[in-house]
Order: structure tokens, then sequence, then C-alpha cells
């Protein structure tokens, strides 16, 4: 019996609720960092209200790195839970 199986249905909405609005939050604080750091590093001409062709050329250069560098790592933490989970070392019911 997994853990999900032992709550009501009510519990079950209410933990997957919590775990969307996790979601989303983490979602936004990336998105949020992403920004902020594309804009620090690249934006460096206030004179005009639209970016430079430098300046969109290097954003554009630090999002493909930075969602390039999360979809690897996601995919890195995901082969670790595999092997753990093949080795039996979860830590849960065992």
């Amino acid at each position: 019996m997994s853990g999900m199986d032992m709550l009501t249905p009510a519990e079950q909405r209410e933990l997957q609720n919590r775990m969307e609005r996790k979601q989303m939050k983490d979602f936004m604080n990336m998105y949020s960092n992403l920004v902020q750091r594309c804009f620090n590093d690249c934006v460096t001409d206030f004179t005009s209200k639209s970016l430079q062709g430098k300046e969109e050329g290097c954003v554009m250069r630090c999002v493909d790195k930075f969602l390039k560098s999360s979809e690897r790592l996601g995919e890195r933490f995901q082969e670790q839970n595999a092997q753990m989970a093949q080795q039996g070392g979860m830590g849960m019911g065992r």
C-alpha cells in the first residue's frame, strides 16, 4: 500500500493542491532568478527602451544556457532517483 492510498480522497486533493502550489512557486522563483540574472549580465544600455542587438543576443544565450543546464540538472536528478530506487535506498518502508 502506497502512502497516497492511506489518505482520504479529501486529503489526497489537499496534498495535490499543495504540491501544485509548491511547483508553481518553484517555477516562479526559477523564472524570477533567470530574468534577474540575464538582465544583470546582459543589459547595459539604458538610453533606449528596447534592447540593443548585442544585449538581445546575450539574453538569448543566457536563457538558452540556463534552460539547458536546468534540463540537464533535472535529468541527473531523475537518474539519481532511479538508481536509488533500484538499490532500494529511498528509505521509505524498507
